[in-house]
């Protein structure tokens, strides 16, 4: 029996292998759900109700703004750097609203991260929240970049009820929108009421361009259209059988594809609340399932460990919980037996990409595995190839993952010579590479092995190492350095640095003022987390650094405690 006859012994019960997408823009889902449920609540943030029909209001408001008085034009590119929020969910369809093309930007990112998104996409606006705009000003055209408009948001503008819940100081912050030329404030422009014109994009237009890296230093936006983007949120519905009586709790990140896919567009489309929370908190996300009979909790394999690590849990009734969700990362299987423990639920894992706008494969809701990738879902048409010859491997070897699909984006921007080596053709179908290894079982299911990639997975996040090597670069005393992965208990994998100072600097800059500088100068996630200066990095007989030898004897002293590495063991920055 094929993997894939195998696989469809164990698809979810009633759903059909195709599924037929809308042929809308994204926007259309926001007019449906309002007019079927205009006094439901799409949103609710910190107790505040925000209703499908006033949603739409606000961001049909927001949409005249940025045509109007910010000169947003059909197929503009457009940044958006907030935390989770109603403001981020209103500024996404604003934008899709103003036929203009969202950029989700990881609000961890520094100034110096964001000039690049800001340069390559070419976005001229930009929607940022209040406590992020000072890392945003340098990119106004009024300081040294190439944006002209900038909308302010403020989150507490959101809260209009009392709370008992914990909000961060972040949160309740007091509007404070300075007055610079190109600086507009949310509520400013949602007053003026402007009104967006005809929307002309279809399926087949650019939707959204999130951010990925990869082996070169700088991060390509993979181009997704309306298409794509349905594809994933209209799977998700199907696949776990979501209604509109569906409660979510959205604390994976927006910004990123699975939390943008399962927490916010998919709820949108069928017409459910999302219990919305602008970073993780446990305490918060108990009682917000408690409070709200939240049914689907969408979570990363570090945010469920410190939720289980709270000694009194057993004091949140999660009882209204009907699944548990995730991907990025592994679930540890001691996590998963307390969560199954404690709420009789499985935790079901997928696996996805930034360029396949979330996942290409699911685990079957009633018949999960732990640590599995699961099934290809709705028209993929995933297999494994040798990364050398790109032939199809035999049952039962490692290969690559390939994958055709309706997830699929068309390529990265303006990036070429990436498109060329990242698609391949096999018989007449158009195939994006992973970079990752892994295997199927005798039933079908598929579990990662390793990656091609050089990249480090730290709790869920992807950190690109030659990203990390080229901020580290522009520090004005050091020579060479080489980002390795390391291992963590509580995050997988954390990053660190291998340093070669300049010879002036020797003994003059110690590991942890490097390691200091590089949390100013990059999104925490991404900055080294231990940082050792060595002699020398080896090199091949071209000049290039061994950065896999590095690697591999990281994890060899991983996995032998006592010994010491021969980098030294650096500096831990916390």
């Amino acid at each position: 029996m094929s993997s894939e006859a195998a696989a469809h012994r164990f698809w979810p019960p009633g759903l059909p292998r195709h599924l037929t997408l809308p042929r809308t823009n994204l926007w259309f889902n926001v007019e449906v759900s309002a007019a079927r449920y205009p006094d439901k609540p799409f949103l609710l943030f910190y107790d505040t109700p925000l209703s499908f029909a006033d949603f739409k209001q606000e961001a049909e408001d927001l949409a005249g703004h940025l045509q109007q008085v910010c000169n947003v034009q059909r197929g503009d590119r457009v940044l958006l750097d907030m935390q989770n929020s109603p403001q981020w969910a209103l500024a996404f369809y604003a934008i899709l609203r103003a036929d203009a093309v969202v950029v989700p930007v990881n609000p961890m990112n520094r100034s110096e991260e964001l000039r690049h998104y800001v340069h390559d996409s070419g976005a001229r606006v930009a929607f940022v929240a209040q406590d992020l705009l000072a890392e945003l000003l340098p990119h106004l055209r009024s300081g040294e970049g190439s944006l002209q408009h900038v909308v302010v948001a403020t989150y507490s503008d959101h809260l209009k009820q009392p709370t008992d819940l914990p909000v961060p100081a972040f949160v309740s912050a007091p509007r404070s929108v300075p007055a610079l030329p190109g600086v507009h404030g949310w509520q400013a422009a949602v007053q003026a009421a402007h009104r967006p014109g005809t929307l002309h994009n279809g399926p087949d237009d650019l939707c959204v361009m999130p951010y990925t890296s990869g082996t070169t230093g700088h991060p390509k936006g993979c181009m997704h259209t309306h298409a794509t983007v349905m594809s994933t949120l209209v799977g998700g519905v199907q696949w776990f059988g979501r209604t509109q009586d569906t409660v979510y709790l959205g604390v994976l990140p927006y910004f990123h594809v699975t939390g943008m896919a399962g927490g916010l567009n998919s709820p949108m489309f069928s017409g459910a609340t999302v219990v919305v929370l602008p970073r993780w908190d446990r305490e918060a996300a108990g009682r917000c399932i408690e409070r709200y009979r939240v049914s689907v909790w969408q979570v990363i394999s570090t945010m469920m460990i410190d939720f289980l690590s709270q000694p009194d849990v057993e004091r949140f009734d999660l009882g209204s919980l009907q699944g548990v969700r995730g991907g990025g990362a592994a679930m540890p299987a001691a996590i998963v037996a307390k969560l199954k423990a404690l709420t009789g639920l499985d935790y079901v894992e997928g696996y996805g990409m930034s360029e396949t706008i979330a996942a290409t494969h699911i685990n079957p809701p009633h018949r999960p595995k732990p640590q599995c990738l699961g099934i290809p879902v709705f028209d993929v048409d995933a297999r494994l190839v040798d990364p050398a010859t790109l032939a199809p491997v035999a049952p039962g070897e490692v290969g690559e993952i390939v994958v055709h699909g309706p997830q699929v984006m068309q390529g990265y921007w303006n990036a070429p010579q990436a498109n060329e080596s990242t698609f391949i053709e096999i018989d007449g179908k158009r195939f994006l590479r992973t970079g990752d290894l892994a295997r199927i079982d005798d039933e079908g299911y598929w579990f990662m092995v390793d990656r091609l990639k050089r990249m480090i997975n730290a709790a869920g996040f992807k950190v690109w190492p030659a990203e990390v090597e080229a901020l580290m670069y522009q520090h004005p005393d050091i020579q060479e350095a080489c980002v390795i992965g390391t291992v963590d208990e509580r995050r997988g994998e954390s990053v660190k640095a291998l340093v070669v100072l300049k010879p002036a600097a020797r003994g003059q800059v110690s590991e942890q003022q490097v390691a200091d500088w590089c949390r100013q100068h990059m999104a925490a996630y991404k900055a080294p987390k231990v940082v050792a200066f060595v002699d020398a990095l080896p090199k091949s007989g071209t000049g290039k650094v061994q950065w896999r030898a590095l690697q591999d004897q990281e994890r060899a002293d991983a996995a032998a405690p006592a010994s010491t590495s021969a980098q030294g063991q650096g500096r831990t920055s916390n």
